[in-house]
Formats: structure tokens, sequence, C-alpha cells
């Protein structure tokens, strides 16, 4: 009888224990590219996100999530390995992880999971991301389809085996040169444009084309989910929208700016995160993997990450995970500027942004985007196409407005310090540096800033960067 009672026990334990793994919830994660988050349908964009809005309207919209560098690579790799671009040296875009590098495969596998990577990669050595790699996807025309194929191919090779999975789904919508989607959705005429931009026809028509793609990207999104439904595996499937970093289009990517950090997050669960909800705690970007290996069980070394779990404010808690949200710009070994030397490096806290231009009397900032921009500041503007920056020159000069004139200005040109309320100006238009009111906030984010830089020796910016430039 005892006999018999202790296999029964046994029995019991180990179905519960099969039962455990085969409830491990699914994880899959779709990233945009080059999208500001502002323009998405859950934060009042212009977007036409419908699927989007559905995912918000079913889980929860993170207000507060930032980026170390507004670029593809280093975001990418960030996000992948829960570290900061300054322990991975990731910085400049195109750039690879340092050696020892580990990522979420290495965390997810050994608890059995299938973690695939399907779409664009922007990210490396193999060793440090030891994904599942399904293939690219051409930019030249609408990559959904060949997505939606191979992504379910990986889903029903994993549900059939009894693997949970996670997959990463990395588009190339949002990003130029813009391919895909419907422009005609769009009236371009009744854009509203922000405070620092600048109307021209360019950026409109441009503006348009970009849009056409975001709402691209969320018709992936419902299929994706659509796919989910089918295969009955929603329920158990934490589904992850990322627009990564800021657009393309002036004050957004490669810069310091909140439009460049900021990225749009959305997070879906049933039953474990509240549906219709919004959460404005500061998040990184390197607290993602961190997150989901909490969330699947797993188990890393006290030192494995620079982020941390979110999983308590994801499913319904307010705890204050970080104080501050760091960033940096570092945009050499690129086209035209391969070594041009202007790092900015930036701090937040839930209210104020200061930034940091180090070489603002010796230098100009850019990037390959401003390339025509700048050489129209020392030229006669042409007429005919142009860049989206060009235009803008182009119109300054001819129409010589104190706005548009201050517009362009700041295109290539920053500030030793600048300090904004994001509160009151959540453009960031308005320093506040020299404001004796604001003496001690600004005072508190130097220090806390350069103890951060001191801490990854990157006191100095400048030395820095020379030392990522590559030589010809």
């Amino acid at each position: 009888m005892r006999t018999l009672l202790l296999s029964f026990v046994l029995a019991l334990l180990a179905s519960s224990y099969l039962a455990a793994e085969t409830t491990r919830p699914n994880i899959l994660i779709l990233i945009g590219d080059d999208i500001d988050r502002d323009s998405l349908g859950p934060w009042g964009g212009q977007a036409h996100t419908p699927n989007l809005d559905q995912l918000a309207q079913d889980g929860m919209r993170l207000d507060g999530v930032y980026a170390n560098v507004a670029m593809c690579a280093p975001f990418r790799q960030e996000l992948y390995s829960g570290r900061t671009a300054w322990r991975t040296r990731a910085m400049p875009n195109h750039s690879k992880s340092v050696a020892g590098t580990k990522s979420l495969p290495h965390y997810l596998q050994p608890l059995g999971y299938r973690v695939g990577l399907l779409g664009k990669t922007h990210i490396g050595p193999k060793d440090a991301y030891p994904f599942d790699y399904l293939g690219d996807v051409s930019k030249q025309k609408d990559g959904n389809p060949e997505l939606v194929k191979r992504a379910t191919a990986y889903i029903k090779e994993a549900k059939a085996a009894g693997d949970p999975f996670c997959l990463v789904v990395a588009s190339h919508d949002g990003h130029g040169p813009y391919t895909t989607g419907d422009p005609s959705q769009y009236d371009k005429d009744a854009f509203e444009l922000e405070a620092d931009k600048i109307d021209t026809p360019a950026y409109r028509s441009e503006l348009q084309l970009h849009l056409a793609e975001v709402t691209n990207l969320d018709a992936l999104l419902g299929e994706l989910r659509g796919v989910l439904a089918e295969e009955k595996l929603a329920d158990n499937t934490l589904v992850i929208f990322c627009s990564e970093q800021g657009n393309a289009f002036p004050f957004a990517k490669w810069t310091c700016f909140n439009d460049g950090l900021t990225s749009g997050l959305v997070v879906a669960m049933p039953g474990k995160i509240p549906a219709g909800t919004s959460n404005s705690q500061l998040t990184w970007i390197a607290d993602i993997t961190p997150t989901l290996v909490d969330v699947v069980g797993g188990k890393a070394a006290a030192d494995a990450f620079d982020g941390k779990s979110q999983w308590k404010n994801w499913t319904g808690g307010n705890e204050q995970v970080h104080k501050y949200a760091y960033g940096a710009f570092t945009n050499c070994n690129i086209i035209d500027n391969r070594d041009r030397i202007y790092p900015i490096r930036t701090i937040r806290d839930d209210r104020f942004t200061l930034i940091w231009s180090p070489r603002h009397d010796e230098e100009i900032t850019s990037n390959v985007t401003l390339t025509e921009a700048l050489a129209w500041l020392e030229s006669e503007p042409k007429d005919g196409k142009a860049s989206t920056a060009a235009t803008w020159v182009r119109k300054a000069k001819r129409t010589k407005t104190e706005k548009d004139d201050a517009i362009v200005h700041r295109l290539h040109h920053r500030p030793e310090w600048a300090l904004y309320d994001r509160t009151v100006d959540p453009e960031e238009l308005t320093n506040l540096i020299d404001d004796p009111k604001h003496a001690k906030d600004a005072q508190r984010l130097k220090q806390e800033l350069q103890a951060w830089l001191t801490k990854w020796d990157d006191a100095d910016p400048v030395a820095t960067e020379r030392g990522f430039v590559k030589s010809k």
C-alpha cells in the first residue's frame, strides 16, 4: 500500500511539473523601425494604428520608456542584452557588442525555449546573440506576407514539439526609403506639425509615406495576433509591440532629444497584465530582457544585466525601478560622418531632461540626413527635390522669419548645457539652464550624469568617441 501511495504521489508531482512546463508563457515581440512614439494611436498620434490601439486596450501602454542611443544597432543590442550601450560598447551605429556579451537566447534556451529572430538583425557578433535566425525580407516590397508565413511556421513547429517560444519579428517598416503601405490613407495637407518643424511640401510628403509604413506595420501586428488566436495560443502569450527609437526626421533619431530616445512600448497578456491601463514609471530598453527572464521564471547572475525587471509594474504595480534614464549620441563611422567628433550625453528624471554637448563651441552636430542642409547653410539652396532638412534651410533662407531661422540653427548647433521641463515643454524647446529657479535641479542632474559617465569610463566623451573612430 505504501509503495502504491508513493508511486501515486510521484506521478502527481511529475504531472504537475509537466503541466508547469507546458504552461510557460510564449513571447511574441514585434519591433518597428525608426517610429516616433507620439505618432502612434495609443499616444494620440496621427498614424492609423487600429491593431496597436486594440493591443493597448487589451494590455498596458508604457509611457516612460527610453533607449540609450537613438540608432538601430545600439538600440537592438541594448534591447536583447539587457545591458547599456556603455557596457556593450555598441554605441556608434553598425557597431557590435564586446566579447562576452550575453543576450535573450542565453537565458531562455536553457529553459527549453525556442528563441527566434525574424527580419532585421543589425546586431553582432552571433555568439553574443545566438537566436534561431529565420532570415530577413526585402525592403523593396511589402514584407508582411513573408513575415507572417515564416512566423506561423516557427510557432506551429514549437507548438507541435511542446516547446515554449520567444519570437522576435523585426520589420523594416518605418525606416526609409519608404516603400510599403498605402499613402492615400493620409491627407498630407491635414497633418498637424509640431512646433519644432518647418512646414514644407517635401516634409509633408515624406511624413505621409512614413506614416503609411507605420500603418503597414500595424497590419502586421493584427495578422500575428490572428496567428496566435488560430493556434489557440493567445491566452498564454505575452505580446510586446516596440516602435524602436524616434523617426528619421530632424530632432528625433540621431539626437538625445525626447523624440529620439523615447520608445513606444505596449504589452499585453490575458490574466496577467491589466487591460486598458498605462504606466509612466521610467523604463530602460535594457529592462526588457530581464523582465522576460523574470516572466518565464529564469535565473541570471546578479551582474548579468544593467536593466531591471519591470514585471511588477507591467502586472499592475507602480514602483520606481529607476530614478534616472541615460542617453548618448555618438555618430562616427557612418558614411560622411566617419571621423566627425560631436558626442552628446543626457540624463532624465520623471520631469527634467539635461543634455550635455561638450564640443558645442568647436564642432557642429550632424548626421547623414543633414548633409545637404549643412552644405546649403554656406551656399545658395537649389530649387527642386531635396532632403527634408535641406528644404527647411531653403525655406528659412528665403522667408527669413525668426522662427524658421531658429529651427535651422538648431539643426546643427547645440548649447553646452540644456535643461528642459517636459511637464510644460514636451518638445524640449525652452532651455532653462540659466533660470535661477531651476539651478538646483540642473546641478543635481549634472552630478548624477557625471557619476554615471565616470562609472563607465566615459567622463570625457570626446576621448570615448575618438576611441570609436575606425581608421580608413
